[in-house]
């Protein structure tokens, strides 16, 4: 079974796999998000950031590789009332576009080592000059908890790897902690997370 064969599995089935609350960490960015207008969730699901961001008054493009995944983000914009602009994309094929989004927001997104300089680069490029970059993700200690992520620690992220990947943005706070999370079936328990706040 491929990827993306085994994503649509796991979308197509009934209820939302990651709930339909937005990430807590994406949440506590609220304040930072005052005064700008368009933003960008990156392989969102089935969009329960997005829809948030739209809720936020933000113009919001969410994009994912799953389009079972995407029928149901239109369909939480819907019942919560908001606008949600969708595109079916993988991450490592899409046409990014340039200077284009005033917030990124990357939650839970993993990629093989071999695409992961693609990706940042692409981050930071599809950002508008004083865009907001959001991202969170598993520290390998993850593999102890078991409760999400990747079976592999090469696609999880260090400090060392967010570091060097976006210490040319203008502001960078990488923050590391192992955090009770509930995020629908998917995501339950201790898990091994860091958190990276930029500015371009």
């Amino acid at each position: 079974m491929s990827e993306l064969e085994r994503w649509e599995t796991r979308f197509r089935a009934p209820g939302y796999a990651f709930g339909k609350e937005p990430n807590a960490f994406l949440k506590a960015q609220a304040a930072l998000l005052r005064g700008r207008k368009t933003a960008l969730s990156v392989a969102d699901g089935e969009g329960r950031n997005g829809v948030w961001l739209a809720e936020q008054g933000l113009d919001v493009l969410t994009i994912d590789f799953s389009p079972a995944a995407l029928a149901k983000a239109k369909a939480l914009a819907a019942e919560r009332g908001v606008k949600l602009r969708t595109e079916v994309a993988d991450v490592t094929q899409w046409h990014w576009p340039k200077a284009a989004f005033d917030v990124i927001a990357a939650i839970f997104i993993f990629v093989e080592p071999s695409e992961r300089d693609a990706l940042f680069a692409n981050l930071k490029e599809a950002l508008a000059p004083g865009g907001l970059l959001l991202i969170q993700g598993y520290r390998p200690k993850q593999l102890e908890y078991r409760t999400g992520g990747p079976p592999t620690a090469a696609r999880m992220y260090t400090r060392e790897i967010l570091q060097a990947g976006f210490g040319d943005m203008a502001k960078l706070d990488i923050r590391e902690h192992d955090s009770e999370i509930s995020e629908g079936n998917s995501h339950v328990g201790m898990s091994a997370l860091i958190d990276l706040v930029a500015t371009k």
